[in-house]
């Protein structure tokens, strides 16, 4: 109206503004409006024109466009670093650079623009400059987004881990115009990742990297197709685990980690170590000589070792393998290979710490126990179960000269390798455990056997069963011999469970107390190779055992000393006193047995005897000795 009452006085001639139309149904019309006084000859008619055009599209583009400004600039006043525009050249020329330049490069933005007091190519580290143009290059070709990290160095001489997100602006020719993009501050999570990438790496009590980044690394190897040498060697002290229940867990890592600082002082850059497990370390050598060479490295780190261990009265193993074409893409076994040979060299007699070399002998017997161990595997999930059998062994009263038990002795009927001994299959099955399932069939064709043997009117012979330390270990082992004896109407005193002395040295008490609940429930016990292991006096007398084995190992000494110089004769002395029967295996010869009686041994087992049997055959072999007066060893019923 102000603008109307002008243009009738005469003040102005015309105006123009936007105003607002409000329609019948309550919408909104945006126009733009021209008024301008009509100057014609009838002045008693239309003193006035006014032109009115909808813009109500055009303030709806002009209020996004608003929006959209102002919504950018909060993004780039928050943005954890910089938005540019920048010419595509050596030097990332800048046309814009938004005001969180500053805080990303500690330079404002406009020493950038346009390179005034520095490029922005001068800010990035110089090992990544030309990886940066490459990838650029490589990008705007394909015409496809940008993402890149790297690392830029502040205006504080700080090194910030940033990430470049951007893309490629192109003319109407598809030549670059510019680029356009982002810049973020990474450093934080850069932080994260090296953290977790460490502790993924590394063994953090020594420091060294650990198994994993070394199969990495001998995976990124095996494909360099390096013509030099190389070989892993393993350092394997698992025997300091006996320090950990005599003194603590604390002790032994301590020692631990003096190994580990004593044994990186033979890194260099074509020798690295690595903690590969808690009482294992490996060296990774590479571009040696020849064997020699190795040998003469071993001697050296097994001098260190002895100087640190010799006090500790433990020893260890160092085992090499040579990695050649036939072993190098399959890193997990080459890894069991090192293991398997480490372990032999902690068994050699010579020295405290054995060196050994992985040979085809080696080889063979792992392929051997991998077959092994796939047969066990079908066998302990009943496929073929049948491949596993057992053979009984007599044992002979020598008081009566007549068969008094059986040894059940488990067989395994490889389809590869033929008939297997115990020897060959159970430390393999102990190994992966399947001696639990294997351990559970055994002991029921043993019971059967047993059945067998009482259907045939011998009910005072007993059958003895070999039990493993891992089955006697598990916490229903008990229960589930008690089910399955009283599922199979088993009388249990005509059972004995033979063990052996090892497996008192893990848990005495709690093994001794398994003991003594099978016998209250029936059970004999017979310890097996009596005298090599765990033996000791002190104990022997609380052990809940019934009888002690021999082991072969005396038996055999019986040919070669005098016989008053051996002392199986104190082994059995010493036993009666503790109130055990005592059994000898293993025996071969009459000058064996004829030791055994003289010193008053209860009973005897061994090819002397009789071989192991199949059922038939040992029922065959009873039935020869019904006549209680006859001699059993007198008659060759034994052959």
């Amino acid at each position: 109206m102000e603008n109307l009452n002008k243009i009738k006085s005469g003040e102005i001639k015309s105006y123009s503004m936007n105003k607002r139309y409000i329609r019948p149904d309550g919408s909104i019309v945006w126009v733009h409006m021209v008024v301008a006084a009509l100057d014609i000859h009838n002045p008693s008619q239309y003193k006035y024109i006014c032109l009115i055009q909808d813009i109500t599209k055009q303030k709806e583009a002009e209020d996004a466009l608003a929006e959209s400004e102002r919504s950018k600039s909060v993004l780039l006043s928050h943005l954890p670093g910089l938005a540019y525009r920048c010419k595509y050249d050596r030097d990332w020329t800048m046309q814009y650079v938004s005001a969180g330049c500053y805080e990303l490069t500690g330079y404002a933005a406009e020493s950038l623009l346009y390179n005034r007091d520095l490029s922005f190519n001068d800010l990035i580290s110089p090992e990544y400059r030309e990886a940066l143009w490459k990838e650029w290059a490589s990008i705007l070709e394909r015409k496809k987004p940008f993402r890149h990290e790297y690392e830029i160095i502040t205006a504080r001489g700080e090194r910030k881990w940033v990430l470049e997100m951007g893309q490629g602006i192109y003319n109407e020719q598809g030549g670059v115009e510019a680029l356009e993009g982002i810049v973020l501050d990474i450093s934080d999570r850069k932080n994260v990742e090296n953290q977790l990438r460490y502790h993924s790496e590394h063994d953090t009590w020594t420091d060294l990297y650990n198994r994993r980044y070394l199969e990495d690394l001998l995976r990124r190897d095996a494909k360099a197709h390096a013509a030099q040498k190389r070989a892993v060697i393993s350092v394997n002290l698992t025997p300091a685990h006996l320090l950990s229940l005599t003194y603590g867990f604390h002790y032994s890592q301590d020692l631990i980690k003096k190994v580990a600082e004593a044994l990186k002082a033979y890194c260099r850059a074509d020798r690295q170590l690595f903690n590969t497990y808690e009482y294992r370390f490996v060296f990774y050598v590479k571009g040696y000589k020849d064997k020699k060479e190795l040998e003469a490295f071993c001697e050296d780190v097994e001098n260190t070792l002895e100087s640190i261990l010799a006090l500790e009265r433990i020893g260890g193993g160092i085992g090499v393998v040579e990695i050649d074409e036939t072993n190098k893409l399959d890193i997990e076994q080459l890894m069991k290979n090192l293991l398997i040979t480490s372990e032999k060299a902690m068994h050699t007699l010579e020295r405290d710490i054995g060196i050994c070399f992985f040979d085809e002998e080696m080889s063979e017997h792992i392929f051997r126990e991998d077959i092994i161990s796939r047969e066990l595997m079908q066998v302990a999930s009943g496929e073929r179960a049948d491949r596993l059998f057992l053979l009984y062994q007599p044992i002979l009263d020598l008081e009566s000269n007549h068969i008094c038990g059986f040894e059940a002795l488990a067989r395994l009927n490889s389809e590869q390798l033929g008939l297997v001994p115990p020897l060959g299959f159970i430390p393999v099955a102990e190994k992966t455990k399947l001696i639990i399932p294997l351990g559970g069939e055994i002991i029921k064709k043993a019971f059967r056997f047993s059945n067998l043997l009482k259907e045939n009117g011998h009910h005072t012979i007993v059958v003895s069963i070999n039990i493993s330390a891992i089955q006697l270990m598990r916490h229903d082992f008990t229960e589930n011999l008690l089910e399955t004896a009283e599922a199979m109407r088993i009388d249990p005193t005509h059972i004995i469970l033979e063990i052996t002395e090892s497996v008192f040295a893990s848990n005495f008490q709690e093994i001794n107390g398994i003991l003594g609940k099978l016998k209250e429930f029936g059970f004999r016990i017979a310890l097996d190779d009596f005298g090599t292991e765990y033996s000791s006096l002190a104990r022997e007398r609380e052990l809940n055992v019934n009888c002690l084995k021999i082991d072969k190992y005396f038996i055999d000494k019986l040919l070669t000393l005098e016989p008053e110089k051996a002392i199986t004769g104190d082994i059995i002395s010493m036993g009666h006193r503790l109130g055990h029967c005592i059994i000898a295996e293993g025996i071969e010869y009459e000058k064996q047995l004829q030791y055994l009686k003289d010193h008053g041994c209860d009973k005897i087992q061994g090819y002397l005897i009789g071989k192991p049997l199949d059922e038939q055959a040992a029922l065959e072999l009873i039935r020869d000795q019904i006549d209680p007066d006859t001699d059993f060893l007198a008659t060759g019923a034994r052959t």
